[in-house]
């Protein structure tokens, strides 16, 4: 009732990502179809989905197995292999995707270098076809890419039952708030009418918020831009001060501003000021 890809990308500047995004007609398909890990790789399970296929099939990857290898264990052991659909990426980029004889039609996978793609309940072929020649040519930040996939999916018909949630799941070491976890993008639209395009918006917005390093780009504070703040700041309720320049007093209130809008991980305790929260405040 599904579709997804499986994926990753070896070559980021913060290292190599591991990701799955997907999209159903089914109540939150987050919380059942993507399963990623750093150094290990990734899975979805889907059709009648089998979710102890995510964290066995993660324990599997983690300790060196290939991704068909992942596959044929998972499936081998299960009785209702039939029904289940699977895909797998792992740690070195190695792709299987698995579907059942009984899964329901339309249904079916292709895996490439570095990615599969899968589908069941589609309007066609058509659906992973596009998906595929949209992920191929691709460039740019995984997360991105992931999400051109299950767009093109979409356009070409996607689940014939209709739209109701979609996902987007990527793992890199140390990429989650703070650099604690590598759970980078978890993002999750479990029920609405336009589910990936409203999965796009919070992406973008997630963007903002979970700058990568590549993403940030610090400009000095002078007097020019200080009185902007200054103007921007106290006309949103906060208190600048009346003072020239950078001064402790407007530091003060943008490091408020910061922290009210969530934005501390483009913070600096220098006198500059990211574009990012430049940008958000003048348009805010």
């Amino acid at each position: 009732m599904t579709f997804s890809i499986v994926a990753w990308d070896p070559t980021p500047d913060a290292g190599p990502e591991w990701g799955v995004a997907v999209a159903s007609k089914f109540l939150a398909v987050g919380s059942a179809v993507p399963w990623v890990e750093a150094g290990a790789g990734g899975i979805a399970t889907q059709a009648l989905a089998n979710l102890g296929y995510g964290p066995r099939g993660l324990e599997l990857l983690r300790a060196g197995r290939t991704a068909q290898h992942v596959v044929s264990e998972l499936t081998g052991a299960d009785e209702d292999r039939d029904h289940r659909q699977l895909g797998a990426v792992d740690s070195r980029g190695g792709a299987a995707t698995y579907t059942g004889a009984e899964c329901l039609d339309w249904a079916g996978g292709r895996t490439g270098d570095g990615y599969c793609c899968q589908g069941n309940i589609l309007t066609g072929p058509d659906v992973v076809d596009r998906m595929v020649e949209a992920f191929e040519p691709s460039t740019g930040e995984l997360a991105y890419r992931l999400l051109a996939a299950i767009e093109a999916g979409d356009a070409a018909g996607g689940d014939r039952r209709g739209r109701q949630s979609a996902a987007l799941y990527v793992a890199r070491e140390g990429g989650g708030y703070g650099g604690t976890i590598d759970r980078s993008i978890d993002l999750r639209v479990d029920d609405h009418v336009t589910p990936i395009p409203e999965l796009r918006r919070l992406l973008d917005f997630h963007r903002l918020l979970i700058p990568r390093p590549e993403d940030l780009d610090f400009v000095p504070v002078d007097d020019d831009l200080a009185n902007r703040l200054r103007s921007r700041l106290a006309s949103k309720g906060y208190d600048p001060g009346s003072g020239d320049g950078y001064d402790e007093r407007l530091r003060r209130a943008l490091y408020d501003f910061v922290g009210t809008e969530n934005l501390e991980e483009r913070w600096t305790d220098e006198a500059k000021i990211d574009l990012g929260i430049l940008e958000y405040l003048e348009r805010s």
